[in-house]
């Protein structure tokens, strides 16, 4: 089985700690090592470097080789432009498909996601290795347990129990819901039928690669272009001019949503998933109680509750009576803001664009 990690993007939502030039998946935020390399060996002992492959962007190629130096060099898949996740997969799977159309593949958005329960992860995924081999033609969705009711993130929704694998039970898939308002997703807390939408699943390359030519023959046609390139001498300059003319769709958009749900199985465990792209995310990933506060660096509270305080300077932070805070120190800028105003950092980094704070976007 291969597994494939997607780290291209660049984690706006935790600026300024991730920038452009400095994406989130290549920082040490909750720990010694980057969020790329906590990622990647959660795999191991399972699985081997052989086995693991990453997609990026040409300018995150050499970090990542820094990085991860067990990665075999051909093992990183790049992406001359950031064209979304729709060809981002795609270009993945035209390899794939060539190198070994049958071998169970499992898709990964890990840069910024933390799994505490990493054994049973392993576990799981090699469940779903079995329930490919026996059938290729099917996708398996890796979803966790939901710990309480989030509007932020998707949901997947599925029937019944159909069988029960290496203690796992395996359910029909229905669909996908997306964010839903808070009473939705206090329904969906408890009625046993959703799951969080952890963008994780298991299938084949071949399975893959015939979705794309039913469901996005135009992106199809011209990923088989590249494909045709692909182990030749002329690969590099055939995807540089392809490439960067694919549309930019997402891969729910492309293939997912029009996919029969017939194809589609689900595994669902409280594995300790936690996405922690956001401020408001990684507080929730790394605090035991909702009233607690998570710092990192020279800090010092006083009477502060509910709030995340991020330091990466040699300055002391004092915080008095904050509530639901966020509070990021950079040497070149300081980020404060309620946590119910972290979806507007978005916005507010690409507004940077062509003003003279560009270069801290």
């Amino acid at each position: 089985m291969k597994i494939v990690l997607f780290a291209g993007g660049v984690g706006s939502r935790l600026w300024p700690l991730s920038r452009k030039n400095a994406p989130k998946q290549f920082g040490k935020i909750i720990a010694d090592r980057s969020m790329l390399q906590i990622a990647v060996h959660k795999l191991f002992p399972e699985f081997q470097w052989e086995d693991i492959f990453i997609s990026t962007g040409q300018q995150y190629a050499s970090i990542i080789s820094e990085q991860l130096p067990g990665l075999p060099e051909n093992n990183i898949i790049i992406e001359p432009q950031m064209r979304d996740v729709g060809p981002a997969v795609g270009l993945v799977v035209s390899q794939m498909v060539k190198m070994n159309p049958d071998e169970p593949l499992v898709l990964l958005w890990g840069s910024d996601h933390l799994v505490k329960k990493e054994a049973m992860f392993r576990r799981m995924l090699r469940t779903a290795e079995k329930l490919i081999l026996k059938d290729p033609n099917r996708i398996v969705f890796i979803g966790q347990k939901p710990r309480f009711a989030n509007q932020n993130l998707g949901y997947i929704e599925f029937g019944s129990q159909i069988e029960r694998v290496d203690d796992f039970p395996i359910y029909t898939f229905t669909g996908f819901q997306y964010r839903p308002p808070l009473e939705k997703a206090q329904e969906w807390l408890i009625d046993g039928k959703h799951a969080w939408n952890l963008g994780y699943f298991v299938t084949t390359p071949q399975f893959l690669w015939n979705l794309f030519e039913r469901f996005s023959p135009v992106l199809y046609t011209k990923l088989k272009k590249i494909q045709d390139a692909f182990g030749t001498e002329g690969y590099e300059k055939v995807l540089n001019e392809i490439y960067p003319t694919l549309e930019k769709i997402s891969f729910d958009n492309a293939i997912l949503e029009k996919m029969d749900p017939k194809a589609g199985l689900v595994i669902s465990e409280d594995i300790g998933w936690s996405d922690i792209g956001a401020w408001e995310a990684l507080k929730e990933a790394l605090s035991d109680k909702v009233d607690a506060n998570v710092t990192k660096g020279k800090i010092f509270l006083e009477d502060c509750h509910d709030s995340i305080l991020h330091n990466e300077t040699k300055q002391l932070i004092v915080g008095i009576d904050l509530e639901g805070m966020v509070v990021v120190s950079m040497d070149d800028v300081i980020l404060i803001c309620p946590k119910d105003s972290v979806p507007k950092i978005k916005k507010f980094v690409q507004n940077l664009d062509g003003t003279d704070y560009e270069h801290l976007a």
